[in-house]
């Protein structure tokens, strides 16, 4: 799987931590889009959907939450609950993200704008995309 935990550096001291993201360092990819999910109610799925281009990062900054991750081929689950913890998704992985505990902020860095004909949000057009 297209798939990679980044630990970030923390810096900090007794008045507290700070982690630093910046692009083409310990992001690898120039960031042209950053939105947060929040808010998100017990019980709740959100995602159902890859892209065909953009990729991302995806950071549980406070709380945690699961992602389930899969290429067509082979599925994953990964439990995000560290905020100097991200996850690099590259194209073609379609995700789901769930069991957000109360609290939970999940931030997302992004390699692209929005676009929506960059999105598959079918699961069987997205098995067909990838065995093109």
């Amino acid at each position: 799987m297209n798939v990679e935990k980044i630990i970030f550096d923390i810096k900090g001291d007794e008045r507290g931590s700070l982690v630093a993201l910046e692009a083409l360092k310990n992001i690898p990819f120039e960031i042209k889009r950053v939105y947060y999910i929040s808010d998100t109610k017990k019980g709740v799925t959100r995602g159902f959907h890859a892209h065909k281009k953009l990729k991302q990062i995806l950071i549980c900054v406070n709380g945690s939450c699961k992602i389930g991750l899969d290429n067509g081929k082979e599925k994953e689950e990964v439990l995000l609950d560290k905020p100097n913890v991200g996850l690099y998704l590259e194209s073609g992985m379609w995700r789901t993200m769930y069991d957000f505990s109360e609290g939970a902020v999940l931030l997302v860095l992004a390699s692209e704008l929005y676009d929506e004909s960059d999105y598959i949000r079918d699961y069987e057009t997205f098995l067909k995309y990838m065995n093109e």
